[in-house]
């Protein structure tokens, strides 16, 4: 019944209005959306790949199964592990099975701190 009495501008105004709220929303869920869980994620990814890309022979590596190792042979998207102090135990896997990487070198370092 409100409707009736409303002249034509403001009615063309109030659907403008009524349109940009719901699109405003929509960008502020999206600018959340993106700084929780977009933008860490891609900050983590970028660390992996440094950590990957400076993977060298003599690393000692930790894997997603949680096995601990050292680098034998690096190539392009394979690494050959060596694991325990048996020589035998070598396997090849792929880098991305890796999460940790620890140089030879820091560990002595740490130590002497």
């Amino acid at each position: 019944m409100f409707n009736m009495f409303l002249t034509d501008a403001t009615q063309a105004t109030g659907g403008l209005s009524s349109m940009i709220v719901p699109i405003i929303y929509l960008a502020i869920i999206g600018l959340v959306f993106y700084f929780i869980i977009l933008r860490p994620q891609k900050k983590e990814q970028k660390k992996m790949d440094a950590m990957i890309s400076a993977l060298e022979i003599g690393d000692s590596v930790l894997t997603t199964s949680g096995f601990y190792g050292v680098v034998i042979d690096v190539m392009d998207e394979v690494v050959i592990v060596e694991f325990g102090s048996n020589k035998n135990c070598r396997i090849p896997m792929k880098k991305t099975a890796i999460v940790e990487v620890e140089k030879p070198g820091s560990a002595e370092e740490s130590e002497s701190k």
